[in-house]
């Protein structure tokens, strides 16, 4: 095949900035001769998060609506134009042979200027419940890649592909447990709790740690705490170097999951479909703030094979005691859910987005 030049538009969130830089490294991997441009919004992570994966990515001036009046939605109308400007731009100039959309701000403008200029487009959406962007979309692109069953009622079914979610491939072999944990100064012959809130961090499960700090102890449990960046100057000084380490973010993810005996984490479909690759027990404390509650949706998907345990937020304070220190003391339920967790992982999502573009390509 000639050389490639794709185009791959998400970001807002590591949700979808991690399968985007999965997608590019399946293109990577498979086409030697393939050149990649990303495009983000250009104030948001993925403009320091793509470069450090590296490739090159362009910044447009959008954001998304807020849910109360204020001067951002009043200048929404005006970054929006500005934006589809600015996407014709980069079009123009890089002159794609495909566009890829992960969801987020910037792939709207971006996925509807594509289309608009003849550009064979696709969407790959992590969720049960789908975004407004990716909605908006599915009747321009050409594909609609899913990672959950019975999205019909969102999408055209003669357009989806179910190809699950692209995850970071150096979760697929896992690191050393004993020297992972030495990485981060544990003790090696003792457990070890990883805590999870999402790229930017979890308000109520750091609140929860805190309240919780000495229960978790007292089972003998070391503590890896990613607080998120929002919160690690209120937080770092509970790190005491020794059994409680905390983080603003974990940059080697695969290093941490070696380490973890037991995680807790959110619930969001990049850490779910990442989680059952890793296939350690995990505890779901889904986010309440996402649309359709999809969060408890994804959760209870796990919890229903006996894959997973979950604690929605209004319990965490009357149950988490229970039910971590039944889980730690219970080592057949660990070993259960570990085997549970492995049977709904899918380690080529990335590749079947991949052939799902050649296809199309050679269509």
């Amino acid at each position: 095949m000639t050389k490639q030049k794709i185009i791959i538009s998400g970001g807002g969130t590591g949700g979808h900035i991690f399968p985007a830089v999965a997608i590019a490294d399946a293109f990577k991997k498979r086409w030697a001769d393939v050149d990649v441009l990303f495009v983000g919004a250009s104030d948001r992570m993925e403009m320091q998060k793509v470069p450090a994966a590296g490739y090159p990515i362009r910044g447009l001036w959008i954001s998304g609506l807020q849910r109360r009046l204020t001067i951002k939605n009043l200048l929404f109308p005006i970054k929006l134009i500005v934006s589809l400007v600015q996407s014709w731009l980069i079009v123009m100039r890089f002159k794609p042979d495909f566009a890829v959309g992960t969801g987020g701000f910037a792939s709207g403008p971006l996925l509807f200027v594509a289309t608009l200029m003849g550009v064979p487009s696709l969407i790959q959406e992590q969720n049960s419940f789908p975004g407004i962007t990716n909605k908006f979309l599915a009747s321009r692109v050409k594909s609609i890649c899913v990672a959950y069953a019975n999205m019909e009622r969102f999408f055209p079914s003669s357009k989806m592909k179910f190809t699950g979610n692209p995850i970071r491939q150096n979760l697929t072999v896992m690191a050393d447990t004993a020297e992972s944990k030495r990485k981060y100064g544990f003790d090696s012959s003792l457990p070890v709790l990883l805590v999870v809130g999402g790229s930017l961090g979890a308000k109520r499960i750091n609140e929860l740690i805190v309240d919780k700090k000495s229960c978790i102890e007292s089972s003998n449990y070391q503590i890896l705490w990613q607080c998120g960046e929002l919160y690690y100057d209120r937080y770092q000084i509970l790190d005491n170097g020794k059994s409680i380490r905390v983080v603003d973010f974990i940059k080697d993810m695969s290093i941490a999951y070696a380490a973890a005996d037991i995680i807790i984490s959110r619930a969001g479909a990049i850490a779910v479909s990442e989680l059952c690759v890793v296939a350690k027990p995990v505890i779901f404390i889904p986010s309440p703030n996402v649309a359709e509650d999809h969060q408890t949706k994804n959760a209870q998907s796990l919890v229903d094979t006996e894959a997973a345990v979950m604690i929605v937020e209004p319990n965490l304070d009357a149950e988490f005691e229970t039910v971590f220190e039944s889980l730690v003391v219970d080592k057949k339920r660990q070993e259960m859910l570990c085997i549970n967790m492995r049977k709904l992982a899918i380690t080529d999502a990335a590749e079947r987005i991949v052939d799902e573009i050649e296809n199309l390509l050679k269509g």
